[in-house]
């Protein structure tokens, strides 16, 4: 079953300005800039880093996507939009940051049932359940929804990354996200904590049936073999 959903950071992300870095695996994830140290390449998105072994990367390609430039500017008075609603801000953060959007729906459902003035007992807050200190080393404030989502999204990106080419990449990315990635070393996977085993069991059958109901949408990417 997990096997299945190593896909999940195959789809492409929605086209900003930037770069794609076009993975061994034929993974191609859209980021901003990137920077080569040696053995090492830095991978910088909005205000996140990710480093990967340079060897894994087989080369970059240039977002074609280019913002028009208006002709003459207008004064307009702008609306002020409505805040968007909690299922909106998780579609818009899936697709920002290159994930299946039913994935991060089946998340936010299983941490805070989309509530956004959700809190834990260990003090983890809103629909992502982002404790203040790893939404801050995110560049974020967990109180607020749009940055609490964006702050979760990016944090998942980065721990799907982590263990990408592993068998159990993503049970291992849900139970890092519950437990923490230190919980995950220490047991060489999914630690034997019922509350994280329960999690990850339920976000995954969740995803899973999520994506056998949702509509089908052209794929632009190659998934791994």
């Amino acid at each position: 079953m997990v096997r299945t959903l190593i896909v999940v950071l195959a789809l492409t992300v929605t086209a900003w300005a930037g770069e794609y870095a076009v993975l061994g695996s034929g993974f191609r994830i859209h980021v901003d800039r990137h920077e080569s140290a040696g053995k090492v390449v830095r991978l910088y998105y909005g205000s996140g880093v990710t480093e990967l072994a340079a060897d894994a990367i087989v080369g970059f390609e240039a977002d074609e996507i280019v913002a028009e430039k208006a002709s003459e500017p207008a004064a307009v008075t702008t609306p002020v939009a409505a805040p968007s609603s909690p299922r909106a801000l998780v579609e818009e953060a899936a697709r920002k940051h290159g994930l299946p959007p039913e994935f991060l729906h089946s998340v936010a459902a299983a941490e805070s049932g989309y509530r956004a003035d959700a809190v834990s007992p260990k003090g983890a807050i809103g629909l992502m359940q982002m404790m203040p200190g790893t939404a801050k080393a995110y560049g974020a404030d967990a109180s607020v929804p749009e940055q609490n989502v964006d702050a979760g999204a990016r944090y998942l990106r980065d721990l799907l990354l982590k263990y990408r080419g592993d068998d159990h990449q993503v049970s291992r990315a849900l139970a890092a996200y519950n437990a923490g990635p230190g919980a995950v070393e220490r047991y060489h996977g999914v630690p034997p904590y019922q509350e994280t085993q329960d999690y990850v069991a339920r976000v995954i059958r969740d995803y899973t049936k999520r994506k056998t109901t949702s509509p089908k949408t052209p794929d632009r990417s190659s998934p791994p073999e």
